[in-house]
């Protein structure tokens, strides 16, 4: 295919060949790639390109890029190498010793959350527990070479940190159009959008993951409980849709309060009636688990016998709480450290194959920038900015639903019960 340039060219003198391979067309990788040429003040000139005939034939292009200075070129080539486009001509990454802990030298790569390799020693090595806004520590030298992403927080004094651009290359997640059961959904946030198709879509994607032994997370807020959907949330976890349950300290707090109670925030769910002294409730469930030694306690000892939590007891549904500074009590399983509370969270989403975000705004950005591109995700909250915000932070595979949580919880166990009585695939 005859070539394409961008204007002018010949004032710009540093030059540096890219290539650019896989679904680069459908996927808007091109395009990204030369808007970020242009908008930096860069020219580009497309030498070769190939361009696959079908869906699955992945395409290819070799595109010289121009800046008028070499310090604009390395931007540049740092801006669109997230978009996978790396040099033709290759070479090792570089790498300076960290001189303190807890920082990073100045320079270093900063990564993305998608699939990231390095050149050690001529040979490209995966970047291993891949997530974004972290460095690349390379530990051992040659064939045992093994690099993986450190956050900041991290980092020790002699550390082998990889600088710069040079010798990185990021291999843009591709995804599945056979078969692809959130295509139609994937779209700008709407209030819009066919939510029964929607639903129906994610029930098959839970039933699939259980189904092929994949991980399930769910994020929770406590509109969960707020809304009388908390029963919908326990089917789940009695039926094997959830591996693991992230919350805050409200979440749980008000689980408890409803199945001591009968209310949440001091409200009877299923009537809509304050209770009197409701306000006190949620300190009393709390204070109670504190006196009997915790939540899993409480249900061995048959204080707890109901809700959320208690299922998650009674089927060994590993859960995580995170504190915040506006919590009471909090229940003695609360992480009041914010830097444990991440680095447990690290630990536990590592073999996350998808996850269900369900009406919490900081839990779900904060996850979200946790999980690799290749781990599926939907967000499902009333409030649009809360799928808008994780797309702005980098979690770009975030499908979003605008909707109420107890319809979508409803909808959604009606689903799966139906997938489950036709033993669909």
């Amino acid at each position: 295919m005859s070539s394409a340039a961008s204007e002018p060219s010949k004032s710009l003198p540093f030059v540096e060949e890219v290539e650019v391979s896989g679904h680069i067309i459908d996927s808007l990788l091109l395009p990204k790639i030369l808007d970020a040429v242009t908008g930096g003040g860069g020219a580009f000139r497309i030498k070769q390109i190939n361009v696959g005939q079908g869906r699955h034939e992945p395409s290819y292009a070799v595109i010289d890029v121009m800046a008028e200075s070499e310090d604009a070129l390395a931007d540049l080539l740092g801006q669109i190498s997230d978009h996978g486009a790396a040099p033709t001509h290759a070479q090792d990454c570089r790498r300076e010793e960290a001189d303190l802990d807890g920082a990073f030298p100045e320079g270093f790569y900063s990564t993305t959350n998608q699939k990231t390799e390095v050149r050690v020693d001529g040979k490209w090595i995966e970047v291993r527990e891949q997530e974004m806004d972290c460095g690349i520590v390379v530990e051992g030298e040659g064939a045992a070479a093994v690099p993986r992403c450190v956050p900041m927080l991290n980092v020790k004094q002699g550390m082998s940190i990889v600088i710069g651009h040079a010798g990185v290359r990021v291999i843009p997640h591709q995804r599945d159009h056979e078969g692809q059961v959130f295509e139609f959904m994937n779209s700008n946030v709407s209030t819009e959008k066919p939510k029964g198709a929607a639903v129906r879509e994610i029930a098959h994607e839970m039933y699939r993951n259980r189904k092929e032994g994949g991980k399930t997370l769910i994020v929770g807020g406590p509109a969960i409980v707020h809304t009388g959907s908390g029963h919908h949330l326990c089917g789940l976890i009695e039926q094997g849709y959830v591996d693991l349950l992230f919350a805050g300290n409200a979440l749980a707090t008000h689980d408890i309060e409803q199945s001591l109670f009968g209310t949440s925030l001091g409200v009877h769910v299923d009537r809509g009636h304050l209770a009197e002294a409701g306000h006190e409730h949620h300190l009393r469930a709390i204070n109670r688990m504190r006196r009997v030694g915790g939540i899993a306690e409480a249900v061995r000892s048959g204080v707890l016998t109901s809700g959320i939590m208690h299922a998650c007891v009674k089927n060994d549904v590993d859960f995580l709480l995170a504190g915040s500074i506006r919590d009471d009590g909090p229940l003695p399983e609360v992480i009041t450290d914010a830097v444990a509370a991440q680095e447990q969270m690290r630990a536990k989403v590592r073999d996350v194959d998808f996850c269900l975000m369900i009406a919490t705004t900081l839990h779900s950005v904060a996850v979200g920038n946790l999980l690799p591109a290749w781990v599926k995700v939907v967000c499902v909250d009333i409030n649009p900015s809360t799928v808008i915000k994780l797309s702005d932070r980098g979690s770009f595979q975030t499908i979003g639903l605008v909707t109420d949580v107890e319809p979508f919880l409803r909808v959604l166990v009606q689903e799966l019960e139906s997938l489950e009585a036709a033993g669909a695939d």
